[in-house]
């Protein structure tokens, strides 16, 4: 956990993440990422220059109609003494049932990205943070570049002026083998969601990994040209 703080505090002194005051909502699905940006966060609060909140939020899709078991995310909340709230959608319901959407990813994304926005709001959070790591920033990159011909890629750090929200994510330098070693130690919410492992993403992320194999620091290249970019907020901090 020590190597994986400094990429985070590594990630809000480059980009200017947190501030003094915030209260910051953090999206928890209960995978390996979330829990371990929930645990980064809230452990950083002991040495962090600055004073902030933390809440959880956890949407639930109701997966074929049934309610998710979400209970490892709470467990985990109370040993951290963070706020968590629980909220239960029809999210598979209005994408595979009533819209019937062959390609349901986007559609499921923005549902869910709305509902998460709004669940912020009621809690009277200022901030949202995403647990998007060092590898789903190259494999967006790759995306954009190859199935779109542009050069860009999420920010580290985005103000949303619809909804007077600034959406941060503290695990942009974090290398995803270093979050599955450390995830261990959770007990993981696996998504039953019938598109996992079966996307445009994991493709991607196939591609990245036996590119890395046969061409070692691929992908450190490639996350050096997003940065030397400057596009989307990743330039270097001057």
């Amino acid at each position: 956990m020590q190597k994986i703080l400094s990429y985070v505090r590594r990630a809000c002194q480059e980009f200017d993440l947190i501030q003094d005051g915030d209260k910051i909502a953090i999206g928890v699905s209960g995978g390996k990422d979330s829990m371990t940006l929930l645990e980064s966060l809230a452990r950083m609060r002991r040495f962090s220059e600055f004073n902030y909140d933390i809440y959880a939020i956890t949407l639930d899709p109701r997966f074929f109609g049934e309610d998710g078991d979400f209970s490892p995310v709470t467990r985990l909340c109370e040993k951290l003494g963070v706020e968590h709230t629980l909220i239960r959608t029809d999210l598979y319901q209005i994408v595979f049932e009533i819209r019937k959407e062959k390609n349901p990813c986007s559609l499921c994304a923005k549902i869910r990205r709305g509902a998460l926005h709004e669940a912020t709001i009621n809690a009277g959070c200022n901030k949202i943070a995403l647990a998007h790591s060092y590898d789903d920033a190259i494999e967006t990159f790759m995306m954009n570049l190859f199935k779109e011909g542009r050069i860009g890629c999420f920010s580290p750090k985005s103000y949303l002026s619809r909804r007077d929200l600034t959406m941060i994510r503290p695990l942009v330098f974090t290398p995803e083998h270093m979050i599955i070693s450390h995830a261990k130690q959770y007990e993981i919410v696996k998504s039953p969601c019938p598109f996992d492992k079966h996307t445009e993403r994991q493709r991607t992320k196939e591609f990245l990994h036996e590119r890395e194999l046969s061409d070692k620091g691929f992908k450190l290249r490639m996350f050096s040209a997003l940065r030397k970019s400057g596009v989307d907020g990743w330039g270097y901090k001057k």
